[in-house]
């Protein structure tokens, strides 16, 4: 989804002209003839807004009156102030009230273009660094899980009502699909969110370390036992104890914790009575659980005591429409990292992404956009920054038709024939917007391998564009830039049926 740009102007004429720079470099324009219009669409919330436009000499509430109503609001939206005097006090006015860049009206298209992209990847920018911020103090939410994929979004909303009371969770999903992170969202959207959240890893404790690990040891209870050891269980005393990989506790071990789950405390090795805790339990596991049981290696009553509300996280090979997101999402914050000005991933090689499996999930996905940042030398990415991924998928990595995402909010063209490069211009990385499916497959050769006429791919785009606004003419016809008189006529010169492509929507 195109970034939102508000622009605010009392007169018609400038706004008219701001608003056809704004729509053809790839924005969605909402326009307000005032400061009090403006401040309501801003504060209402019925509307997302991304940067806003802002005149400065306006009747009633002028532009200055503006920025100070949002400063006192708390709305951060990045301003751009233009005026007709371009007046150093005016400027510095503008700059100490919160706006982040001036133009002198009337602007020009390249001048506006510009000041629009820098705020918005200076915003973008800063989201993530306050995301990496949250997630270094647990203190994650769901809006900093980048997924735009149907069943991810499915189950961050099942997740959200797990968050709102204190249920056991299990959270399921192979190694890397993100377990701990939705464990995070939910402890930072919960009533326990000012609390600790502890993460412990079952499977890398020592067998005869575990009681004492989870549980807590007094001083002198075994060799070694120098001092009184607290446990993750007190170290997360009315907070979240997040127990990863569940599923390789020992036997021994989960006696003690079924009872610490149903009573409601703790027998440190070598204490003399329990201690009472108050932590809530969300676990995780790759394994099959159940099958566990079954196989004698997992305890049935502590399965049934953990599996209360199930979460089942989807591999990253079953939400395709993910990857790019996901990789404006890292190359973003590796970039930020390494000091490197890398702003895109060439077309081949983003058509190469999202054509691999990915065996090891985001996890995978993740270091791969790592090293292909250590990698780079310019400031894009190409399929060279991933030889392991192009040596694995080298016939994808070859095909001049692969995939062709739906990148709105971010490509302003399209190359013929092949897969729009991702820019980091914007902020759209960061703005999680359901949608229907955000990628679609164009094909342009024929089963004997030659291109297919250039009728067959209008046809192709007019009923795969009918089915994706679900027969919406008027959407239809805005969104592929033409009239609406001009879209009948194509469907029926090109012999499509008035409801070409719904039978698309259907069967996804």
């Amino acid at each position: 989804m195109a970034d939102r740009v508000l622009i605010v102007d009392d007169d018609p004429v400038a706004r008219r002209l701001v608003e056809n720079i704004v729509s053809r470099s790839g924005y969605e324009a909402v326009t307000a003839e005032g400061g009090d219009l403006a401040l309501a669409i801003l504060t209402g919330g019925k509307t997302r807004i991304d940067c806003v436009v802002l005149d400065l000499v306006m009747p009633d509430l002028d532009g200055l009156g503006v920025l100070a109503k949002m400063r006192e609001a708390g709305i951060d939206v990045p301003v751009i102030v233009q005026t007709a005097h371009g007046g150093i006090d005016n400027v510095v006015s503008a700059m100490r009230a919160g706006a982040v860049d001036f133009v002198v009206k009337p602007v020009g298209a390249e001048r506006l273009q510009v000041s629009l992209r820098n705020a918005l990847a200076t915003r973008a920018l800063e989201g993530e660094l306050n995301r990496i911020k949250r997630s270094r103090t647990g203190t994650l939410t769901f809006k900093d899980i980048v997924t735009h994929s149907v069943r991810m979004l499915a189950v961050l909303r099942t997740a959200e009502k797990a968050a709102a009371s204190s249920i056991a969770v299990l959270i399921e999903g192979e190694s890397g699909v993100g377990k701990e992170l939705i464990a995070r969202a939910i402890h930072g959207s919960g009533e326990r969110r000012a609390k600790p959240f502890v993460a412990v890893n079952c499977g890398a404790i020592p067998e005869n370390l575990v009681e004492s690990v989870l549980f807590g040891h007094e001083k002198g209870a075994f060799t070694g036992a120098a001092e009184r050891h607290a446990g993750k269980f007190l170290e997360a005393a009315g907070g979240t104890l997040f127990l990863d990989e569940i599923g390789e506790l020992p036997l021994a071990a989960q006696v003690k914790l079924l009872r610490a789950l149903q009573e409601g405390e703790i027998d440190p090795v070598g204490a003399k009575r329990p201690v009472k805790v108050d932590v809530r339990i969300i676990s995780a596991t790759n394994r099959d659980l159940i099958a566990e049981v079954r196989a004698g290696r997992f305890r049935e009553d502590l399965y049934y005591r953990l599996c209360v509300f199930p979460i089942s996280v989807p591999p990253l090979r079953e939400r395709a429409e993910d990857i790019p997101h996901l990789v404006r999402h890292f190359l973003l914050r590796f970039s930020a990292e390494e000091g490197k000005r890398v702003r895109g991933v060439s077309a081949q090689a983003l058509a190469m992404l999202m054509g691999f499996s990915w065996p090891g999930n985001v996890r995978q996905l993740e270091n791969a956009i790592f090293r292909a940042v250590v990698l780079a030398e310019g400031d894009e990415i190409g399929i060279a920054e991933f030889p392991q991924i192009a040596a694995l998928n080298a016939d994808v990595a070859a095909s001049d038709t692969p995939l062709v995402p739906r990148l709105d909010a971010d490509v302003r063209t399209e190359p013929a024939g092949g897969v729009p490069p991702l820019v980091l211009d914007t902020a759209a990385s960061l703005a999680a917007q359901p949608s229907v499916s955000p990628y679609a497959t164009l094909p342009l050769l024929d089963a004997a391998g030659d291109v297919v006429p250039l009728e067959a791919v209008e046809a192709a785009a007019i009923r795969f564009a009918i089915g994706h606004y679900r027969g919406q003419m008027s959407e239809v016809a805005r969104k592929l830039r033409i009239g609406r008189s001009t879209l009948y006529r194509k469907i029926e010169q090109l012999g499509l049926a008035p409801g070409a492509g719904k039978a698309d929507v259907a069967g996804r």
